[in-house]
């Protein structure tokens, strides 16, 4: 990539008001994930990676919401336990599928 990462990692961080009627990564502690996954990759020593907080990526409903560059593999995202398989991913491009986001995707 030009901007010399191997890999871009962006991270839902939208967060809507209780009172607006649909969901949003903010309230699933997406922050702290975010946090916890650069935290993660800096301990485990993978260069040239950028993991970061994003805008609304519209995919709220389906968990927290990931989207890799350049791959652009989307991912529906539970928690820190799903850091040991981003971690992967970003290692060595290996997408973890049981992760990918199904259905809606554009």
């Amino acid at each position: 990539m030009s901007n010399g990462f191997r890999h871009h990692m962006f991270i839902c961080s939208h967060e809507r008001s209780p009172e607006a009627g649909r969901e949003c990564c903010a309230a699933k502690e997406s922050l702290e994930l975010i946090k916890a996954i650069k935290s993660a990759a800096k301990t485990e020593g993978i260069p040239n990676i950028r993991v970061q907080k994003a805008g609304c990526l519209g995919k709220c409903e389906k968990g927290i919401s990931c989207v890799v560059y350049p791959e652009g593999t989307w991912y529906t995202l539970t928690g820190e336990e799903n850091i040991p398989d981003l971690l992967e991913h970003l290692r060595t491009g290996q997408v973890a599928e049981h992760l990918r986001m199904q259905g809606g995707i554009e």
